[in-house]
């Protein structure tokens, strides 16, 4: 094992879905609040083993379009949450050189969370490190239709026309326009779904799905995934 780490070609972005934080909780009786304050610190564990690594881009599954249907508790716990995890956030990207980017449409959230946000995302910009990408208010299918609203905004312009419209073209209207692709996707607590997340860009991503809780992922967890993604193929559609 110790000789695969060594060799092991380490992705240059890797997506996350941080899954199992209730059933963290659950399982040891205590609240689900409890499950996603641990799941914050495990989400800076990670940040940093990932900006010792080697990765390029990480990109997490913070808040989707369709978390809003929980209990407004629950949401509302969430929220004073970000707002904690955000100073927190800032403290962490300056201690290692991360810049960090929002992903999703920040606009729902009240006034003082965008302010948050924008900080940010201005103040971590020059970092040449990781770029950490947090996909907040986050739906693949919304970021579609917003990506296709503004394309056809530029087309009624007269910016750009029907023959020049592209996939190249298309992509550089989604949030993630100047990112590579995800080349692992990591699904924590043993759920096989896409959860409406990066639609577009995992289109050959590597999926690889454990077991463990979000909150107990750790450095070995995340070596176990690389090393699955080191015995892949990737053909792109292609034959080799």
């Amino acid at each position: 094992m110790e000789k695969e780490r060594e060799g092991m070609v380490i992705p240059r972005h890797v997506a996350l879905i941080l899954d199992g934080n209730g059933r963290w909780a659950k399982k040891r009786g205590f609240p689900r609040t409890m499950g996603h304050k641990e799941g914050c610190k495990t989400v800076e564990k990670t940040v940093e083993i990932a900006a010792r690594m080697g990765i390029e881009y990480l990109t997490v599954y913070g808040f989707s379009t369709e978390n809003w249907k929980r209990s407004a508790e629950e949401v509302g716990a969430l929220m004073q949450l970000f707002r904690y995890y955000m100073v927190r956030l800032l403290k962490i990207a300056s201690a290692n050189n991360v810049r960090v980017r929002m992903i999703g449409d920040r606009n729902r959230f009240d006034k003082d969370i965008i302010e948050g946000i924008n900080r940010l995302e201005s103040e971590t910009k020059e970092n040449t490190g990781l770029t950490f990408v947090i996909a907040v208010n986050y739906g693949g299918r919304d970021e579609i239709v917003r990506a296709v609203r503004h394309l056809l905004a530029d087309y009624q312009a007269g910016v750009i026309q029907a023959d020049g419209i592209t996939e190249t073209l298309l992509a550089s209207y989604l949030d993630t326009a100047d990112m590579p692709d995800p080349d692992l996707l990591i699904r924590t607590s043993g759920e096989i779904r896409l959860s409406n997340y990066l639609l577009w860009q995992l289109a050959y991503t590597e999926i690889y799905v454990t077991d463990c809780l979000w909150p107990d992922f750790n450095k070995e967890e995340l070596e176990k995934a690389i090393l699955a993604y080191n015995k892949r193929e990737r053909r792109f559609g292609g034959i080799k």
